[in-house]
């Protein structure tokens, strides 16, 4: 049974929560009055956008591709919500499918063309950002009521954000790892050859995953809002970064379809107590994506040394 527990894949599949508990009590000792709801509460109240936009990076790299623009998506959907979901729903709405509809597009384009992923969603980072400042010039617009209402829930005993990146990985997990169907969405990643081969379209599975992604880079977007109750284009700069380091803090791969989406929130939640973790050592916010940078190297070593171990 111990032999079990401390195995190399045991191990590997615990270092996301290792990491997030690891930094938690860190961030305990240094102030204990974090230890709290509130405390918790205010630690991560952005955790919510940033694992739904997490989500979003691991549909895509699940099938060996990797989306640089999902920041600025997100941005551009945030935009979207603050101004026409707010002024007209119906427009808003319409809109807001529709740029989930452009991302399905987006995968079949890789996918026909045979293009690197990272060359076009490079360049569609561009696009998203300029659609957005089109949109909405200077910082403004305001969120949804009933987004605001959501996002503002206050429940008993956990936070909010805590319970709803709890429901987001489980779903998803669900969905992606125990269906299936999930099972052939991730093995167009591992083996594309063989989920060709048994029938099924290689170019429908990178649609739907794209499509998946611009799901959930429309509901961080929405979410975003729903905290800061106004939007910016580039309120989301930062979320292509947050995204693909939170997958790979989640155990995730860039190739063979290994993604994890309980790993990738709990990746994103790690991400979100980095910011606070520095606020407490009085470092400098301009610091926070070098420390992250520092995290996902850590983790990245010791998930290396576990792989010695297995080989």
């Amino acid at each position: 049974m111990l032999a079990q527990v401390l195995s190399p894949r045991a191990l590997r599949a615990a270092l996301p929560a290792a990491s997030l508990v690891v930094l938690l009590a860190a961030i305990f000792y240094i102030q204990p009055r974090a230890m709290s709801y509130f405390g918790l509460n205010l630690m991560l109240q952005y955790a919510v956008p940033i694992a739904l936009a997490t989500i979003a990076q691991m549909f895509v790299i699940a099938i060996n591709d990797l989306d640089l623009s999902i920041g600025p998506f997100v941005g551009l959907t945030a935009s979207i919500g603050a101004t026409l979901l707010a002024s007209s729903p119906v427009l808003g709405v319409l809109a807001l499918i529709g740029c989930v509809a452009a991302y399905a597009a987006l995968g079949a384009l890789i996918h026909w063309r045979n293009l690197p992923s990272i060359v076009v969603t490079l360049g569609m980072s561009f696009v998203w950002l300029g659609v957005a400042v089109i949109i909405l010039p200077t910082p403004g617009g305001t969120a949804p009521g009933w987004i605001k209402a959501v996002m503002g829930v206050k429940l008993p005993y956990v936070p909010f954000p805590i319970v709803a990146a709890a429901i987001i990985a489980l779903v998803v997990h669900v969905v992606l790892m125990r269906s299936a169907y999930g099972a052939v969405l991730r093995g167009a990643g591992g083996n594309a050859r063989a989920i060709g081969r048994a029938g099924w379209s290689l170019l429908k599975i990178r649609m739907v995953m794209y499509a998946a992604a611009g799901t959930f880079g429309v509901l961080s977007g929405l979410s975003l809002i729903g905290l800061t109750s106004a939007a910016d284009a580039h309120i989301a700069d930062r979320y292509t970064l947050y995204s693909i380091a939170g997958v790979i803090l989640g155990g995730g791969e860039f190739v063979g379809g290994r993604v994890s989406p309980i790993g990738a929130v709990l990746g994103a939640l790690t991400l979100t107590l980095t910011g606070s973790f520095l606020i407490f050592l009085k470092i400098s916010p301009d610091w926070q994506i070098g420390a992250q940078g520092a995290i996902l190297i850590i983790v990245l070593a010791l998930r290396a040394l576990i792989k010695r171990r297995e080989g």
